[in-house]
């Protein structure tokens, strides 16, 4: 597996490379690709969220379960897909809230490096996932390493604000220390969530927070 992972990563994580769940989980994607199964994202992005978001400018983390499994979608970001592959459901109602949250028109860009380069780490739980199975990945092992990361960050920065969208994500809370930072939660952008993500307003309230610390607030416009 090629870890490109940014060097403060790489030196807060260290340990955790090190572990043995860490090393089955390697040897466990080398034998699904030896055997000719198709993974997501490629392994040059597996760590891009890391790779576009230093330990150090970690000011939004932006929690998804695991990546997307069609063809071209997967680029290492939760909820981000390349430019040129149409917007996921769930990532047109994130720019719709967006949009009646803070009146930004969004130009249609699927592609969330920006927001990553500004501090917004977009992590997700699981980080690969055999093409065209949804979750395939979930027990192998990423999930000790992401939970690793979320404690962390936790431990490690001040001032984050955590968004949590879904059961999924909220189960997360119990990782971060809340004296610490904030945590905002909020139904899935999913539509089969039946709208309820709607009117959360985690954008302006986001950049209210960032604001009091003392922060440079996140250009959401795409």
């Amino acid at each position: 597996m090629d870890v490109k992972i940014e060097q403060s990563w790489k030196q807060a994580l260290e340990a955790e490379f090190d572990k043995p769940y860490f090393r089955s989980l390697v040897e466990f994607l080398h034998g699904e690709k030896a055997g000719g199964k198709v993974i997501y994202p490629p392994g040059s992005q597996i760590f891009n969220a890391f790779r576009l978001t230093p330990v150090q400018d970690v000011k939004v983390v932006i929690l998804g379960q695991d990546p997307y499994h069609g063809p071209g979608q997967a680029m290492g970001l939760s909820f981000s897909v390349p430019d040129g592959i149409p917007a996921p459901p769930s990532l047109r109602n994130i720019f719709k809230e967006i949009h009646d949250d803070l009146g930004i028109t969004m130009s249609g860009s699927p592609n969330l490096e920006k927001w990553a380069r500004q501090g917004v780490l977009l992590l997700n739980a699981v980080l690969t996932v055999r093409a065209s199975e949804a979750a395939s990945h979930s027990n192998i092992g990423w999930q000790e390493f992401t939970d690793a990361v979320i404690r962390y960050i936790s431990e490690h920065c001040s001032g984050v604000v955590f968004l949590l969208w879904g059961n999924f994500a909220r189960r997360k809370k119990d990782l971060i220390d809340t004296s610490r930072h904030t945590v905002l939660e909020a139904a899935h952008p999913s539509p089969l969530a039946g709208g309820a993500f709607f009117g959360c307003r985690h954008f302006s309230k986001t950049n209210q927070i960032l604001a009091s610390e003392g922060k440079t607030p996140i250009d959401w416009q795409l």
